[in-house]
C-alpha cells in the first residue's frame, strides 16, 4: 500500500492571474490609459475646433470615438493597440525577402553565375 501513487490534481480558477486589472479584471491598465489618451486627441479637435451644430457633433463623435475606445480597450490579439502597431511597423521596417525571382532566364537554362564561372 504505501508504493501506491497519489495523484494531486488542483483547479487554478479563471481569475487566478486578474490581479492588477481594473474592474475587476476585465481590463488592463495600460489598454484603459491608452483609450483615454486615444479617446482624448480624437474627441478634442471634434469637440473644441470644428465648427458644427450640436446634433451633428453628437453623431461624429459617437460613430467615431466610441469605436476608437472599444478597440483600444480591448486590445488587438493579447496585446494593447499600440503595442500592436508598434509591431506593425517593425515587421514593415525589418522584413526581408525569403525568395529571389529571376527574370528572362527558363528552367534548366544557365543562370548568369554559372555562365561567369565557366569562362
Amino acid at each position: 500500500m504505501e508504493d501506491q501513487e497519489y495523484n494531486n490534481v488542483y483547479a487554478i480558477p479563471a481569475n487566478f492571474t486578474d490581479s492588477g486589472k481594473i474592474l475587476g479584471g476585465m481590463i488592463e491598465p495600460r489598454n484603459a490609459i491608452e483609450a483615454l489618451l486615444l479617446v482624448l486627441a480624437v474627441g478634442y479637435p471634434e469637440l473644441m475646433l470644428i465648427p458644427m451644430p450640436t446634433m451633428v457633433r453628437i453623431v461624429v463623435m459617437v460613430v467615431t470615438l466610441i469605436p476608437l475606445g472599444v478597440i483600444a480597450v480591448m486590445g488587438v490579439d493579447g496585446d494593447s493597440l499600440f503595442r500592436y502597431l508598434g509591431h506593425i511597423f517593425r515587421h514593415l521596417l525589418h522584413r526581408r525577402t525569403l525568395h529571389c525571382r529571376r527574370v528572362g532566364y527558363r528552367y534548366g537554362q544557365e543562370t548568369p553565375a554559372k555562365h561567369k564561372k565557366r569562362k
